[in-house]
């Protein structure tokens, strides 16, 4: 399941393209999606962000999504820190369902089992099998560094 949401993720992560990602007078991918919280929003707070603060400085919004995504999908292949990117990998999904959830055809279920099958990736400490985390978990266990500690809490 790891394996299959990080390919997901970096699937996703193709069709964000920089540097514009869809900015312009016709929008497309990323910009139009975004676009979407400001007219069909799901929760006006974040319906005003998107609006004043989002759309406005869309550049490097975009590049953050592209690495958060990249590297969502990157970490839960290589099954290194999957406690945390599963974390991220919530957060992400809830963003992306406040911005495109009462766009048209959207399908409430789709991030409802994307939110779920991350909260099972943490629960299950996913790396430990087949992944990165499996094998520097011990070291970071028994070391007494903050940062190992970190690590194998992340791990």
């Amino acid at each position: 399941m790891r394996i299959a949401v990080g390919l997901l993720w970096i699937q996703n992560a193709g069709w964000k393209r920089p540097p514009h990602f869809g900015e312009g007078d016709s929008p497309t991918g990323l910009y139009l999606w975004t676009s979407y919280a400001v007219e069909f929003p799901v929760f006006p707070p974040y319906s005003w962000l998107v609006e004043h603060v989002v759309l406005p400085n869309f550049a490097p919004f975009g590049w953050l999504v592209l690495v958060t995504e990249a590297s969502l999908g990157a970490f839960l292949l290589i099954g290194l820190a999957t406690r945390f990117w599963a974390l991220v990998g919530i957060a992400q999904t809830i963003a992306i369902m406040l911005s495109a959830l009462n766009a048209p055809h959207e399908w409430v279920w789709s991030y409802l089992l994307m939110i779920l099958v991350h909260a099972t990736l943490f629960a299950a400490a996913a790396g430990r099998f087949a992944g990165v985390d499996g094998v520097l978990r011990p070291r970071w266990v028994t070391s007494p560094g903050r940062w190992a500690r970190l690590l194998g809490r992340a791990s």
